[in-house]
């Protein structure tokens, strides 16, 4: 069964979280061009709280989708929680060196859990696509929902594989699904998830 109080407070992280994402784009695509060090710490921060944040919005879409198909809820939820902990691992890495600097250039290296967002964004992207997929037929959460995931799944994926392929940030494969998804679908992703969470919507 749902538990209503648990919704409630996943509806409230979530938006949190949508928020956190979104500050997270400012502080990595904005502010770090004009203040590196400051926007490389709190994207950092950030990042590491966004992924936290997730977690709990994550398992109350579990339980949702578990209505519809459990073993595809548990496999998307086992992708996202994983894309949600390998969000808030990278972050805590990139904030450890930021602190207290190694004396090699360990930050250049890709992160060795979340080698260049393969958790945060790549599973996490084809765990979303599982998402939208229940959503769409199973009416647990609001359809409209269910498309507004299935953008940001392929931005998701198509971000991760162009941080892996292309490297440079400025390339538009890079930069333009990091600003469709870090400023629009992945804050409303979240937000539109948290009100439906709290106000117990389908």
């Amino acid at each position: 069964m749902r538990s209503s109080s648990f919704e409630r407070f996943a509806g409230l992280l979530a938006i949190l979280a949508g928020i956190a994402i979104f500050l997270y784009s400012v502080a990595f695509i904005i502010i770090s061009r004009s203040a590196p060090g400051t926007g490389a710490l709190l994207s950092a921060v950030f990042l590491l709280l966004s992924g936290l944040l997730s977690t709990a919005p994550l398992v109350a879409v579990y339980y949702r989708l578990r209505e519809t198909d459990g073993p595809f809820a548990v496999w998307a939820l086992l992708l996202t929680l994983a894309g949600g902990l390998g969000s808030a691992i990278h972050g805590g890495y990139d904030l450890a060196n930021i602190i207290n600097p190694p004396g090699a250039d360990v930050p250049a290296l890709p992160s060795a859990i979340d080698p260049r967002g393969l958790l945060t964004f790549g599973m996490a992207g084809i765990g979303l696509f599982v998402v939208a997929w229940l959503i769409t037929r199973g009416g647990q959460l609001p359809r409209g929902l269910s498309y507004v995931v299935y953008v940001l799944a392929v931005l998701l994926v198509v971000l991760y594989l162009g941080r892996l392929i292309v490297l440079n940030p400025a390339s538009p494969v890079i930069l333009v699904p990091a600003l469709l998804a870090g400023f629009i679908f992945n804050p409303v992703w979240y937000v539109w998830l948290g009100l439906a969470l709290s106000r117990n919507q389908k």
